[in-house]
């Protein structure tokens, strides 16, 4: 494990693996650098991996106010360390923040995420209106069980008995002890899981390969909101993995990464027909 340090002083812990171009992993809710490791493992024969603690999670330090624009600043100085520029993937809410970084200018050269857990139709119901400011309340009175179940309830979906299961399970601990940075999951999302159409403007200024990524035997929201991030240009393309859901396995997505993210993939993309690039390309 290394550290480096964040604009405003943060230490932001991570580990490096392998050898070649670099490329950083950006984990969802509840996961730290370590749910990364099997998939690192697999591609790094190609790629030096950075796996990494976001921030309040993990070995990694957290500021005193949050701001999404934090953890973008996080990733810039972990692509830093890296050389300078880095290639991106994003599982979940972090390849929201993946989107979020390269379109903010960080210097990203390609760019894969899986399953955005984007909500734009009405396959399930929206996030409630106070999701971020009740999960906030539940976090500042230290009830980190509680926020852990309400993000399960109200994010992921599941029904409160199957929730109240999980409270007994061994990795429940594990899940509590990051439930602190769940309100940050809830901003970088913000209100694209409102059950309305994604914003056309939010990533307009990326111009990298984007491959979007999306299992079809899962929440059906998470593929209709797939295609869609891959419709908003002829930059991005959509490729489905049959029979996988949310957790997809590592085995299956890193051939598809390592598929893309090298120049024969960029190719791929950048030649790709727009009057074809919704058609799905199946692994």
């Amino acid at each position: 494990m290394d550290k480096v340090l964040s604009a405003d002083g943060t230490a932001i812990a991570f580990e490096r693996h392998g050898s070649g171009p670099a490329l950083v992993l950006v984990g969802g809710a509840f996961m730290t650098r370590h749910a990364s490791a099997e998939l690192a493992g697999l591609l790094s024969e190609h790629f030096t991996v950075f796996t990494y603690d976001r921030r309040g999670r993990g070995d990694s330090g957290d500021g005193a106010v949050y701001d999404v624009q934090r953890e973008v600043e996080d990733l810039d100085a972990l692509i830093e360390r890296a050389g300078g520029e880095a290639m991106l993937f994003g599982m979940s809410s972090g390849a929201v923040l993946a989107l979020d970084a390269t379109a903010c200018g960080s210097a990203v050269t390609r760019l894969a995420l899986y399953e955005p857990p984007f909500v734009t139709d009405d396959s399930r119901p929206p996030l409630p209106g106070d999701y971020v400011a009740h999960l906030e309340d539940l976090v500042e009175r230290g009830a980190y069980g509680d926020a852990a179940a309400y993000f399960m309830t109200a994010a992921v979906g599941l029904p409160e008995e199957a929730v109240d299961g999980m409270r007994q399970a061994p990795f429940w601990a594990d899940m509590k002890a990051v439930a602190r940075t769940l309100p940050y999951d809830g901003r970088i999302m913000g209100d694209t899981m409102s059950g309305r159409p994604l914003p056309t403007d939010r990533w307009q200024s990326l111009t990298v390969p984007v491959l979007v990524g999306s299992g079809d035997a899962g929440a059906p929201h998470m593929l209709t909101g797939a295609r869609e991030l891959a419709g908003l240009a002829d930059n991005f393309i959509l490729q489905v993995f049959p029979g996988q859901e949310h957790a997809i396995a590592p085995a299956l997505l890193a051939p598809a990464l390592i598929a893309f993210l090298t120049a024969e993939g960029q190719a791929c993309v950048l030649e790709h027909d727009p009057l074809v690039r919704d058609h799905i390309y199946e692994s």
